[in-house]
């Protein structure tokens, strides 16, 4: 049995900076996310809304990239497995993608009810 890695601070951000590249450099989906992402993230915090709604909204845009990441690990990992048509692998990465999708629209309902809020009135 293998002996459990020590805890490694430097070493652990060291790896999440070279995953974070490697989605960037060959992952053009996760680039236009982030570019969406970038441009909502500013005009989040340019709204003329209190901060705790500006920081929510904000926030919420977390959700997207980290599905994303989350759906291309495991895309990569059953590719590893197999790169033969098998119908588990097909299901495994459409769930992967329903992550994402799903994460777009919890962000889409959460500025939804933030904006609707704040212009109704209340």
């Amino acid at each position: 049995m293998r002996e459990k890695p020590r805890l490694n601070v430097f070493r652990n951000f060291r790896q999440a900076w070279w995953g974070f590249k490697d989605a960037w450099q060959h992952e053009a989906v996760f680039r236009v996310e982030l570019i969406c992402i970038s441009i909502l993230f500013v005009l989040a915090l340019l709204l003329p809304l209190p901060w705790p709604r500006r920081v929510i909204l904000a926030l919420s845009l977390f959700l997207v990239p980290v599905a994303e990441i989350i759906n291309t690990a495991l895309e990569r990992v059953v590719d590893l497995v197999t790169l033969e048509f098998h119908d588990l692998a097909k299901r495994a990465k459409d769930l992967g993608s329903t992550l994402v999708v799903a994460a777009i629209l919890v962000v889409a309902v959460i500025w939804g009810a933030v904006l609707g809020l704040h212009f109704s009135g209340n």
